[in-house]
């Protein structure tokens, strides 16, 4: 039966026929998008509908002090405001010349297309419960103002586009007798000229008699934005925006609960003196897993460049954890991590790249958007296996061959902050992704519902639940101590495929299944759609510790997580693919034996397979055929180089199409 929309934006049924219900995702409505300016023209494609729904983008560039403009539908394209000035609103003919389907079109202007320079741009689509735009009229006295957000707006930012007036911000923490200056650094300001002392409702909005808000005769813009309004995911109830406070302690710690995990925030404080902050997980707001975390942050009151800053906030899978001045009132705008549709094809959160090492920077295209997980070794060497995530951040590596803890390397893999792939440096100090003359395999891996997701924790010491955001109930579960004082500790793997919830692998040894009690993973039960379980062992969360989990599942016609018994000689593993199995992940549970993997951009053919271990330093192997092409997944073979087909021997593995 179809989706069938019933009473209340957010309700859904799946009976009595009519029209069905088309789901909203946040990737639908929302997208930070970076690119480099070329001078010229370029096409900025973010998958968002700006032409037929309507929204705002606003784009500032990274590497310069040029000032935050904001282009929006309402008042059409080459038309911007700056929110770091009291400017009226200006024209530049060759700026942000037309919104599209897809995205927006950019001129040379230097502000939003300068020649080399770096560019984050941010676009908002028009959606109920989510965000909209409002244009009116001052008449100087108070008035309401219509609104079409469908829900109570949590955050309502204003700027006269006809006069040189501060912008007005209305936030609901702070409340309806008092209001922000997006362009300035103070608290709070308790005045009724803004909002006329009347708290928003689901279909208006009140402005007082203030300048910012409504001179006579002037004209204006408002930018709404929702809170926790749902109207989101499968059954509408997801909430994908919140507009919160939060007051931190006495040494400016404060733990902030969302329920998801956010991609972008906006904080300000409304209690003390402090600059508006901008972060995004596309250019660098990495969980550090300690009392720090990093954030690279713009500032929407200034024109300044970004900057990394390690004493602002970091996200968590549930919201995120700050660490500002103490004792202060902040409040924020955050919105949820996408994708949340569940992918349909493995060619959109998968690939591998064979590459030859230059020994010089250089961007990577990966082909998938974003990258969240890279791991690279060497085909033609032996080295390390090393792996970076987006969530833990640029040079932060760990190797799977390895106990040891992670290590950061600057010259390594430099960078997530590209919009379809990843910065390598020069590879001097282990020659891991880009030393000259090696070659390489990348594996490249994007987060998203049903298929792969990324957490990190920090340990306890005690039996903790840890949440995820998988959305499905994982089927191998891959946890590696980083640091945080417990000193170099083995990977812990669980598969859904071993007999019992206490089996356990190691990632980084070639050792059989062993069976750990209850100190490790899954302490008490197996894991959920929404967590797992750990121990109080320190490999997996000792007190203080910092740990990174990585969670993978079935997902139809993307990924195949499997077990199999061997026969002997040859049987088909049937993953549901139409197109054959990509890469192919394999190890032997019952006795001993590497992590082998397989990847098509090296060769699955009807002949001999290169092969790679994660497991070891090794060189990869082209001297035996042990799997073959199936279009439903893949063959695998008994040939004694590999042995992961002997007779009643038992495996585990992933495959993904």
């Amino acid at each position: 039966m179809p989706l069938q929309a019933t009473s209340g934006a957010a309700s859904y049924d799946a009976f009595g026929g009519g029209v069905a219900a088309v789901p909203n995702y946040i990737e639908d409505v929302f997208s930070t998008y970076l690119y480099t300016g070329n001078g010229s023209t370029q096409t900025i494609t973010n998958g968002i509908d700006l032409s037929t729904k309507g929204g705002l983008t606003w784009i500032k560039v990274r590497d310069l002090t040029y000032a935050h403009r904001l282009f929006d539908t309402a008042r059409g394209a080459t038309k911007y405001l700056e929110t770091n000035t009291t400017n009226d609103q200006g024209t530049a003919a060759s700026s942000l010349t037309a919104f599209t389907a897809s995205g927006f079109s950019l001129g040379s202007t230097t502000q939003v297309n300068g020649n080399g320079a770096t560019f984050a741009s941010w676009t908002f689509r028009k959606q109920p419960k989510f965000f909209d735009v409002v244009t009116y009229t001052g008449n100087g006295s108070a008035q309401n103002i219509a609104h079409s957000l469908g829900s109570t707006p949590g955050c309502i930012i204003v700027k006269s586009t006809s006069a040189a007036t501060g912008w007005g911000v209305y936030h609901r923490s702070v409340g309806n007798t008092a209001g922000l200056i997006l362009n300035g650094t103070n608290a709070s300001i308790t005045d009724s000229g803004f909002w006329n002392n009347t708290s928003p409702t689901s279909t208006q909005f009140t402005v007082g008699s203030g300048s910012a808000v409504n001179t006579n005769g002037a004209s204006y813009v408002a930018y709404l934005f929702a809170h926790n309004a749902g109207g989101f995911g499968l059954t509408g109830t997801d909430n994908v925006i919140s507009c919160g406070s939060f007051t931190t302690d006495s040494v400016g710690k404060a733990t902030v609960s969302l329920g998801y995990e956010p991609q972008f925030a906006i904080i300000k404080g409304s209690s003390a003196v402090t600059n508006w902050y901008t972060t995004d997980s596309m250019r660098g707001w990495t969980n550090q897993g300690d009392s720090t975390g990093s954030a690279t942050i713009l500032q929407p009151n200034t024109s300044d460049a970004e900057y990394a800053n390690n004493l602002i906030c970091y996200p968590t899978s549930t919201g995120f954890f700050a660490n500002m001045a103490g004792n202060t009132t902040y409040i924020y705008i955050a919105i949820r991590r996408g994708p949340m549709a569940v992918p349909t094809s493995g060619t959109s959160v998968y690939n591998a790249l064979t590459r030859s090492g230059t020994g010089a920077t250089a961007t990577v295209t990966a082909g998938i958007t974003p990258v969240d997980l890279v791991i690279s070794k060497s085909t033609d060497n032996v080295r390390n296996v090393s792996w970076w995530d987006r969530l833990r951040g640029r040079g932060n590596q760990i190797y799977s061959n390895s106990s040891a803890a992670e290590i950061f390397r600057s010259t390594s893999l430099t960078g997530f902050d590209v919009q379809n792939g990843y910065t390598v440096g020069a590879d001097g100090d282990n020659l891991v992704i880009n030393a000259s003359g090696s070659t390489y395999v990348n594996w490249t891996l994007k987060r998203a519902p049903g298929f792969f997701d990324v957490v990190c924790y920090t340990g306890t010491g005690s039996n903790t639940t840890v949440t995820h955001n998988l959305g499905v109930v994982p089927e191998l579960i891959i946890v590696k101590n980083r640091g945080g004082g417990q000193g170099s500790q083995g990977w812990i793997s669980w598969n859904a495929g071993l007999p019992s919830r206490l089996n356990l692998l190691r990632l980084d040894t070639t050792a059989a299944t062993y069976t750990e009690a209850s100190a490790r993973l899954n302490v008490n039960a197996l894991p959920t759609a929404t967590q797992f379980e750990v121990g109080t062992d320190g490999e997996v969360n000792g007190s203080g510790g910092t740990y990174v989990a990585y969670l993978f599942a079935t997902c139809a016609g993307v990924s195949k997580c499997f077990n199999y018994t061997g026969n002997g000689s040859s049987q088909t593993i049937n993953c549901g693919f139409t197109g054959g199995a990509r890469w192919i992940l394999i190890k032997r549970t019952d006795s001993t034996g590497d992590w082998y993997v397989w990847d098509s951009a090296r060769g699955i053919v009807s002949g001999n397979d290169p092969h790679l271990s994660l497991n070891t330093t090794a060189a990869e192997v082209t001297s035996d055929d042990t799997i073959d092409t199936d279009s439903t997944g893949f063959v695998v073979n008994q040939v004694s180089a590999t042995n992961v087909n002997v007779s009643s021997a038992t495996y585990i593995g992933i495959a993904i199409a």
